[in-house]
């Protein structure tokens, strides 16, 4: 009895552990090094990366922490977030976008290649930014 209530647990233990894995996303250039090409700048405050899709490809899931996001090209892309429906957004050349942390997925739909500037906030860049902030008014 004691053994097969062992097996029992280092299989659920060892589902947990795969399980555990499978709830955070990669990080994107190691997810999708097809689309995100290339780390243009990175330090301990932010990370830069030149991003093209062409048209059709694909990005696997992937987690961003706070990030913004400038299109040097436009185009129309299918963005999915973990646990909600897939959106598609129209991107237009010389704008940028600010997107809070996320893990999701994306493809292009269009028919052009997109080219994007993708810079994320590093954990403690972010902290040290929202102390800045003067603190909100009560209403």
């Amino acid at each position: 009895m004691k053994t097969i209530k062992l097996i029992l647990m280092t299989l659920l233990f060892g589902l947990f552990l795969l399980q555990g894995a499978s709830l955070y996303a990669q990080d994107p250039m190691k997810a999708s090094p097809n689309v995100y090409k290339k780390v243009l700048l990175e330090n301990d405050k932010t990370r830069v990366m030149e991003v093209e899709f062409k048209p059709g490809m694909a990005v696997a899931w992937h987690s961003h922490p706070n990030h913004v996001i400038y299109a040097l090209t436009s185009g129309k892309i299918e963005i999915t977030e973990k646990g909600k429906t897939a959106t598609t957004m129209e991107i237009k050349a010389g704008t940028a976008i600010y997107m809070p942390a996320v893990t999701h997925m994306g493809k292009n739909v269009g028919i052009t290649t997109i080219k994007l500037i993708v810079t994320e906030m590093k954990p403690m860049m972010q902290k040290k930014m929202n102390s800045m902030m003067p603190a909100a008014k009560k209403k």
